[in-house]
């Protein structure tokens, strides 16, 4: 198999660095979110160390990973978010930081982009659309 071959089937999880990787930016990310007025609110009850390993784990295996995720459905799980007022300025504030987070760790542009179009596809369920 060719190096060409070998990087197509490749998942997005292997090759943004794996399981070090995924930590490290759920890690940056919570505390990009965790110190932005816009969003913080969101969590002023949640326990955060099962909240980023719920991500960690959702992350994992949205991005092909191992499938450890036993945290709920997304529409579900955030439906508490939007009778708080969640909305689509809620959502882009994440993904900005999500962005952030994957630039400051050195992700390159097109996974970065991968990976933002794989969180864009909770929008609807997020939201509750």
């Amino acid at each position: 198999m060719s190096e060409t071959d070998a990087k197509t089937e490749a998942t997005l999880y292997e090759r943004i660095g794996g399981e070090a990787a995924v930590n490290a930016a759920v890690e940056l990310f919570y505390r990009k979110v965790l110190s932005d007025y816009r969003i913080n609110r969101f969590f002023d009850s949640t326990d955060m160390e099962a909240q980023i390993a719920k991500q960690k784990a959702f992350f994992t295996m949205a991005f092909g990973g191992p499938n450890n995720y036993t945290g709920g459905d997304m529409r579900t799980v955030h439906a508490r978010f939007v009778k708080m007022g969640l909305d689509d300025s809620h959502f882009d504030a994440v993904m900005e930081h999500l962005g952030a987070t994957l630039v400051e760790l050195g992700v390159p542009a097109d996974l970065i982009g991968e990976a933002a179009a794989i969180a864009e596809s909770t929008r609807n369920d997020v939201l509750g659309k």
